[in-house]
């Protein structure tokens, strides 16, 4: 497992994540474009120095989860648009702890303030979210970590069963249990036997296809940061295989290269 903290600014966070990290024996941090002052602060944390030391300090997102075939992101919700699929904790769960038997997964915290951007959340292939009072939602970013690690940590079910003291309460909790475990059978069929691309060559076939998009006009320099979000976003619902992708990234290049050269034909 592979935590990914973006853009920290408080010194006292980071050296909680680092002692929750420990805690729970998830051990390998990244860490994207920190405040530095806070950064050289936490490094001295007490009871997780080593995992600081050994942590990486990446300068994008992209960089951050380039071997990684599996992304998520957390986020409180709040009044965002949430462009991607969204799971609850005790969802989730199960999905990552059988995606980890296979690849790399990276679990993305945002700042303290803000959370995940919408451009650091639209390298996600979905989000999660802690089940919280509604009316306090948000979590200092330590226990927020500490949580979902012992959640993913954890081999028990999700909870399936909400006490609800109504019929028609009975009736919708019901309708959500089917849906929880549709989404879980789903998600459990797609990691089966698969062996999921690594987000470097994704992100590949996301640039060759931007240029291409770009060349044909139907991509204008004005829109171009927004293009690059919504093919990013799509090319992670693929849910690519590694062959497949490698297979798919030829394909683009060849066109591309077809309409740079202006049609000529290769030597």
């Amino acid at each position: 497992m592979q935590v990914v903290l973006v853009a920290v600014r408080n010194s006292l966070n980071i050296g909680a994540v680092a002692r929750a990290m420990s805690n729970f024996g998830a051990m390998q941090l990244r860490v994207v474009n920190p405040f530095e002052e806070a950064w050289r602060e936490a490094k001295s944390a007490v009871g997780a120095a080593d995992l600081l030391a050994r942590a990486e300090e990446c300068a994008t997102v992209a960089e951050a989860v380039a071997d990684c075939s599996l992304v998520v992101g957390t986020t409180a919700v709040g009044n965002r648009e949430v462009r991607q699929p969204l799971w609850s904790l005790p969802e989730a769960g199960p999905v990552i702890r059988e995606s980890l038997e296979k690849s790399k997964v990276a679990l993305l915290f945002g700042s303290e303030k803000w959370g995940l951007s919408n451009e650091s959340l639209s390298y996600c292939h979905w989000l999660l979210r802690i089940p919280t009072r509604e009316e306090h939602r948000s979590m200092n970013l330590g226990q927020a970590v500490a949580v979902c690690l012992y959640e993913l940590g954890s081999d028990r079910p999700a909870t399936e069963t909400p006490r609800a003291r109504r019929g028609e309460e009975v009736e919708g909790s019901k309708l959500k249990i089917q849906k929880r475990r549709k989404k879980r059978r789903v998600a459990a069929e797609s990691v089966e036997g698969r062996v999921p691309a690594k987000m470097e060559t994704v992100e590949r076939i996301g640039e060759a296809w931007l240029r291409a998009l770009e060349e044909s006009g139907y991509v204008t320099p004005r829109g171009k940061a927004t293009a690059e979000e919504k093919l990013r976003r799509m090319l992670r619902r693929f849910a690519l295989e590694e062959g497949d992708a490698e297979v798919f990234l030829g394909m683009v290049k060849k066109v591309l290269w077809k309409m740079e050269e202006g049609g000529g034909d290769q030597e």
